[in-house]
Order: structure tokens, then sequence, then C-alpha cells
């Protein structure tokens, strides 16, 4: 489910349908597909791209991560979801290398 849910976020599956692949080509591909660094790294690209054609994005993609995840967590909420997200932007913070964040 975790690989669904940052597709949609990461507007991989919106490109997806523009491509006018089906419902049942997206999940024949991706249900089998485990969410690794391969995966990781593209959509971290995407949002390099999307830093560099709207500056800022990133930084404030980053924040509302942080505080979805620090929210899920005093919630008890599953945090995976969040962490992968703050994984992925935090990669592609790294590969533009001009964002400063905290570790936490």
């Amino acid at each position: 489910m975790t690989v669904f849910q940052l597709l949609h976020w990461n507007g991989s599956l919106k490109a997806m349908r523009e491509r006018q692949c089906s419902r049942q080509e997206v999940l024949a591909h991706y249900s089998h597909r485990a969410l690794d660094d391969d995966m990781r790294n593209q959509m971290a690209m995407d949002w390099v791209n999307r830093e560099q054609d709207i500056p800022g994005v990133l930084t404030r993609e980053l924040a509302a991560t942080e505080r979805q995840l620090d929210e899920a967590r005093l919630a008890g909420k599953e945090l995976r979801y969040h962490k992968e997200k703050k994984d992925i932007l935090m990669l592609a913070a790294g590969q533009l290398g001009n964002i400063h964040t905290s570790n936490c």
C-alpha cells in the first residue's frame, strides 16, 4: 500500500494516467514491486526537477511532511508512509545540496 500512496503523492500515478496506462497495468507493474532504492531515487529526481521549476517547493513539502510525521507519531499512527516521504525529500535535497534541514 505504501508504494501506491507514494506514487500518488509523487504524481507518478497521474503521469501514468496521462500516458493512458490502465489501472490494471499499473497494478500489475507495482503490486509485486517493493519500494527500493531505484524507486526512491526516481521519486527524488522528480522532486529535484520540481524544485528547479518552482524554487522553494521542496522546502515547503519537507516542512509539511515533517509536521505530518510528528502528528502521526503523536497520534500513534503508522509512520512508514510519512517516513518514506521524508527520506525521498531528503534524498532530493541532498542531490540539490542546498537545503538545510534537521536530521531528526
